[in-house]
């Protein structure tokens, strides 16, 4: 048996490591990523951090110049209405058909508020808070929804990421807020018609919506 099999590639290292200071706002939006700069801070060569790169424009992390330079996203005002118009459409309706099968089974969605109730970071919280999204998405069983879903998700963690930071140093609660919405959920789930929940999921969405100002307040 090859023990390396399921060890990651350099690039996978790059890829979690690069993603993890961009979501936490180590390297902040529009911050140029130069190769050379980039493999000496992480100790490997530069072929693949190139491929990190590469992964990460991808995932929406990251784009390119017409020359070929690599800087991180920078997300305007206009790409969160954009972002949150989405959400509104796909997260209800995927509520809606989640319903039945998580008012059976809330297992994931339960240990994944237990751990955002642990979580020792801003950038945990958020990572946690996304997959929180996403069981949902996969209960409702629906491909094309869950696929439409995860084409948004690097942004979407690079907007909650920099909601979660800026929020947390406004009110010290991130962490509890978002736990105490989860559960909201979590009851809507356990107690209510596919409708309602539809609807809780509707106004949780639309919740986000009131953090904008909080973004254009910073100039981010």
């Amino acid at each position: 048996m090859d023990t390396n099999a399921t060890l990651p590639t350099l690039a996978e290292t790059a890829v979690a490591r690069l993603r993890e200071q961009i979501v936490s706002g180590e390297i902040p939006g529009g911050a140029r990523l130069a190769e050379a700069a980039v493999a000496q801070g992480l100790g490997v060569s530069r072929v693949p951090v190139r491929e990190a790169l590469v992964r990460l424009e991808r995932d929406g992390f990251v784009e390119f110049s017409p020359t070929g330079r690599a800087r991180v996203k920078e997300l305007s005002p206009g790409d969160f209405e954009e972002l949150f118009t989405l959400r509104l459409a796909l997260e209800p309706l995927a509520a809606k058909l989640a319903a039945p099968v998580l008012r059976a089974d809330q297992g994931g969605l339960k240990r994944n508020v237990e751990k955002t109730r642990r979580a020792g970071s801003v950038r945990e919280v958020t990572c946690l808070d996304l997959e929180f999204h996403e069981l949902i998405l996969v209960a409702a069983g629906n491909t094309r929804l869950l696929s439409l879903w995860r084409s948004l998700r690097g942004e979407l963690e690079l907007w909650l990421g920099l909601l979660h930071r800026q929020h947390q140093t406004r009110t010290r609660e991130t962490r509890e807020e978002t736990v105490q919405a989860h559960l909201e959920i979590l009851e809507g789930f356990a107690k209510e018609s596919p409708a309602v929940c539809e609807r809780i999921l509707r106004r949780h969405i639309l919740g986000w919506r009131d953090w904008l100002p909080t973004f254009e307040e910073v100039g981010a």
